[in-house]
């Protein structure tokens, strides 16, 4: 058999077929641009159960008996005729975002990646006998797939321009490309992502999802449309299409119905393979959500609130990025936006529109940065303004002055708690008695992911490890520990994500430790005595409550 390799030679040893038919189906299949496994099949030479039980063995991949389902209940409806013709295969079941596909031949791998590409989903083979299979096929009646019909079966509208250039498009290759990215954007939102991710390799193509803070892959179209979905997301984003050389920024706004839209921040990155495409996905509906369901402890909701109501002074919010800082700093405009105030923000770009808040986008190639917005904010008669990020002394100063001054500033910045917040401002080269008399209020915040209400479960775990990991014999006592385990409503176990706050009011205290020029470490020893839990204290609160686990708490804080 030393002419013979792979499958051809499992045939043989298996005693489905000769040598020399074994040779003469290599050379037909060769000339027929067919596999070994699908020629063997269709010439007829080979019994269709032997053959699946070789396959499924040599796969390692389950077999199925066909004769034992209900073709009614079959997905069939997720996948084109045409398609499932064209690579004889069946989905015969969905499950979560996983579909399974009865396949007579899995050497056929571009069949999982079409499947995949159509419908969005992870796909699983199993093998199944080809004459059970192609009776099916020969029963199915062509018609519309889930793929051939997206588009027109999502409730979903564009902006009146974007409309017409989808209707343009959607003529030839460009339709597929239309439906398919309507459908991520749509399954994105459904899902409740912030992110979406289009990323072109060498020899794939990714789409993935960030969902409650963390990545999966969603679908994986053929790499040679990556040109063709970059440039389709690059003209609903009003960018120029020509341009492959340099990131560029975009949006995308999305009627989803005539009472609601949604808009997605797109920016482009030239890599080795091809343009890479993030989507952020800005809802304006979550500044709308009320600070009752951000995950704030009732005494951090009443410093919140209390530093609201204050006519003057500074809140910032701190964290890193995708820590839900603006969603924070929204929801505290949204309870200020009323008819007796001036609200206005500085932003790089704006992500929530709010009507009642005179929003401006920076812009530094014209010379509009943070402080010269702050500069033209103070000459327009405010009340509050939101600056987006203090990035340097300029800005700093600026805000620092309009605080002093009679007017509510809220900001963030990038440090990794509330201390430390103080302690970036000192190194910027703010004089400590400014900081001292403006900041009143800190937040420093995680979002850490909610447990799954309908398949969470308790966890064993002794006592003597939760006080290793923190808890208290206060906190322990009314604690009911539970753990992720996995559902079809949730994702790993985990739906949602909730909040975890370090709020920190700027004491007498503390006040004293900044104009003496001390260190994050001191404060926090001072904040500790003044009654503000930090971090790690508020995520094992969570997790005494039932809301996350022990794990997701040392994920998003130190353990």
């Amino acid at each position: 058999m030393s002419n013979i390799s792979g499958i051809a030679r499992q045939f043989v040893e298996r005693k489905l077929v000769s040598e020399q038919q074994a040779l003469t189906l290599a050379t037909e299949a060769s000339k027929e641009h067919r596999s070994f496994i699908m020629h063997s099949l269709l010439s007829g030479v080979c019994k269709a159960k032997d053959v699946a039980m070789l396959v499924s063995d040599e796969f390692g991949l389950p077999y199925l008996d066909l004769a034992a389902m209900d073709p009614e209940h079959f997905a069939i409806d997720l996948v084109n005729a045409e398609l499932l013709e064209k690579h004889k295969v069946i989905p015969i079941f969905k499950r979560g975002n996983r579909l399974h596909l009865a396949q007579a031949d899995p050497s056929d791998m571009s069949a999982l990646d079409d499947v995949k590409f159509a419908t969005g989903m992870t796909v699983d083979a199993t093998v199944v006998e080809f004459d059970k299979l192609n009776i099916i096929l020969e029963k199915l009646q062509a018609g519309n797939s889930a793929f051939d019909d997206l588009g027109e079966d999502l409730d979903l509208e564009e902006d009146e321009p974007q409309k017409k250039e989808t209707e343009d498009d959607a003529t030839g290759d460009e339709a597929p490309i239309v439906r398919f990215i309507n459908k991520m954007l749509l399954d994105a939102i459904k899902l409740g992502s912030s992110d979406l991710h289009f990323e072109p390799y060498e020899k794939r193509y990714r789409v993935r999802y960030r969902t409650d803070g963390v990545l999966h892959e969603v679908a994986s179209p053929p790499i040679n449309l990556s040109g063709k979905i970059a440039a389709r997301l690059k003209v609903m984003s009003q960018m120029d299409i020509s341009e492959r050389r340099v990131p560029q920024d975009g949006r995308i706004k999305m009627k989803i119905s005539k009472t609601k839209a949604i808009d997605f921040r797109v920016n482009t990155l030239p890599t080795l393979w091809g343009e890479k495409i993030v989507l952020r996905i800005l809802d304006p509906s979550s500044a709308q959500l009320g600070i009752d369901a951000l995950g704030y402890e009732p005494d951090q909701k009443k410093l919140y609130m209390d530093a609201l109501a204050q006519p003057q002074g500074m809140i910032l919010v701190t964290g890193p990025t995708g820590s839900g800082k603006t969603v924070s700093l929204y929801t505290g405009l949204n309870i200020l936006n009323v008819e007796g105030t001036n609200i206005s923000t500085a932003e790089d770009p704006v992500e929530i529109n709010l009507e009642g808040i005179n929003q401006v986008n920076v812009n530094a190639k014209v010379g509009l940065d943070f402080a010269e917005a702050l500069r033209s904010f103070l000459r327009q008669d405010p009340d509050i303004v939101m600056v987006g990020e203090i990035r340097d002394l300029d800005t700093a100063g600026i805000a620092i002055k309009a605080a002093q001054t009679g007017h509510l500033v809220l900001s963030t910045l990038h440090t990794n708690s509330a201390p430390e917040t103080l302690t970036r401002l000192a190194n910027m080269g703010v004089p400590a008695f400014n900081i001292a008399t403006s900041v009143s209020l800190i937040i420093a915040q995680r979002l850490g992911r909610r447990l799954c209400s309908i398949c969470k479960t308790k966890a064993d775990i002794p006592n003597e490890a939760l006080k290793q990991a923190g808890f208290t014999d206060e906190m322990l006592a009314e604690a009911t520990i539970f753990k992720p385990v996995g559902c079809d409503a949730c994702s790993g176990g985990y739906k949602g994500r909730v909040g975890i706050y370090e709020v920190v009011r700027i004491t007498d205290a503390i006040s004293r430790i900044i104009m003496e020029g001390g260190n994050a470490i001191q404060i926090a020893d001072v904040a500790r005595k003044e009654g503000f839990n930090n971090l790690r204290t508020s995520a094992l609160m969570k997790v005494a409550q039932g809301v996350t686990s022990l794990e997701e708490a040392n994920r998003v804080t130190s353990g």
